[in-house]
């Protein structure tokens, strides 16, 4: 790479790094068209054209990332996103299945490589947003599934341990879905929307005077909780 090119190179990625996308745009796509073989100039490209929701753009960028680098993990993660979100599913399914197969530990000592933190994240969040599209469609095993999944890879994210809680309580499960639940309400007593369901499913379970507590609970650190005050006052109406 000449000097021009590498300068080129380093004004766009720090533009990028900056989250400055409208600056770093325009070196990245003359880097691009001088035909310069690094994978993340076309990666960067790919994120700069999905948060402006030019996904067909989007798409090319990865791919192009990809061929370049076939073993790039975040620009295949960053295309099987992207084929989730243009409806291409079976193809987003098996970019993710090739990620997982690459990054899989093998041989006896497990020596494979790792996924680093954020392909990580990456993975939990496309499982949880297939668990929330089965969910929708009523097919609450498959949500759960899904949901399990994604906390397999990230247990921390409570967001998704909520979802999976109401999913168990939609699926009938009620002991499950409290189980789910109280253990965020442990692990994150300042995470109140899974208070605020664990509240519901105790009211659901003929338990209205610990769904009482738990949304009191809530009142007591959040006065202004809308949603707790309504539930406390329609339970409050019933007694």
């Amino acid at each position: 790479m000449d000097e021009r090119l590498r300068e080129l190179l380093n004004r766009g990625r720090g533009h990028y790094l900056a989250g400055e996308y409208a600056e770093a745009e325009p070196y990245l796509i003359e880097l691009a068209e001088a035909e310069v073989s690094y994978a993340d100039v076309f990666d960067m490209l790919g994120v700069i054209a999905h948060q402006q929701g030019r996904l067909e753009d989007a798409e090319a960028a990865f791919e192009k990332a990809l061929r370049v680098n076939p073993s790039y993990t975040q620009a295949a993660l960053n295309l099987a996103v992207t084929y989730n979100d243009l409806g291409k599913y079976q193809q987003a399914k098996e970019v993710y299945d090739r990620v997982m197969t690459a990054s899989r530990p093998t041989g006896p000592n497990r020596g494979g490589r790792q996924l680093d933190p954020f392909a990580q994240g990456k993975l939990a969040n496309m499982h949880a947003d297939l668990g929330r599209a089965y969910h929708e469609l009523g097919l609450f095993p498959e949500a759960v599934r899904e949901y399990h999944h994604a906390l397999g890879l990230c247990p921390t994210f409570h967001d998704i341990r909520t979802e999976l809680g109401v999913t168990l309580r939609d699926l009938g499960d009620g002991a499950g879905a409290v189980r789910e639940l109280e253990r965020i309400s442990q692990e994150n007593p300042s995470y109140l929307p899974a208070r605020i369901q664990l509240g519901l499913t105790y009211f659901t379970l003929g338990r209205p005077a610990d769904a009482l507590g738990e949304w009191r609970r809530i009142l007591a650190v959040d006065p202004g909780n809308k949603t707790a005050s309504m539930y406390v006052a329609m339970v409050a109406a019933k007694s």
